[in-house]
């Protein structure tokens, strides 16, 4: 599914963002982007109880960020019924909601922990001091970078997770944080 790079964002409704605020519920709308997936099949792949799964496969359909498709008959006969996820997600603006946030790290955490050490292209962590002007530029070209990587989706091309963050240190006095001095450190 293509997301829109550049469409224009509205507030997440609090029930759009008590929904986005749990990873679980993140990883589920991330594993239903390519392909539809039965609870079934979302349990399986998330190692979690069928039961838990399809508390929050309802919570997002009743939010709009899945959507079913119709009814298909599983190996052994049964009904099944397979969710996709909507690209809502994408069209949202959550705010400053701590929630939200915490859940996109973990939800991260989760799926960095699955993959193998040689399907990770880039990963790094970084300490720098920035003054404002350099700060309003980095964060102009990160979200730069975020429309042109969602502009460049190709349903044909090789799935791929991105993550970045961009965060005030609390590792010093406000003195501290307040002026640059040019260096940087890896962590």
């Amino acid at each position: 599914m293509a997301y829109a790079a550049d469409v224009e964002k509205r507030p997440a409704t609090p029930d759009e963002a008590r929904a986005l605020s749990n990873p679980l519920r993140l990883r589920i709308i991330r594993l239903t982007i390519d392909r539809a997936l039965t609870n079934k099949e979302l349990a399986e792949r998330l190692g979690r109880d069928p039961g838990t799964v399809l508390h929050h496969v309802r919570m997002l359909v009743a939010t709009g960020f899945l959507a079913p498709e119709g009814e298909r008959r599983g190996s052994r006969g049964a009904i099944e019924r397979p969710y996709r996820g909507t690209g809502k997600s994408w069209t949202l603006d959550v705010g400053e909601r701590p929630s939200v946030t915490l859940a996109m790290v973990d939800a991260f955490r989760d799926e960095i922990t699955e993959v193998d050490d040689r399907d990770i292209h880039e990963l790094s962590r970084l300490g720098v001091r920035l003054g404002s002007g350099a700060l309003a530029t980095f964060t102009a070209r990160i979200e730069s970078l975020v429309r042109d990587l969602a502009a460049a989706d190709d349903p044909t091309g090789e799935a791929y997770g991105f993550f970045v963050g961009l965060h005030r240190r609390q590792d010093g006095d406000a003195s501290e944080r307040d002026a640059p001095s040019g260096r940087a450190s890896q962590d």
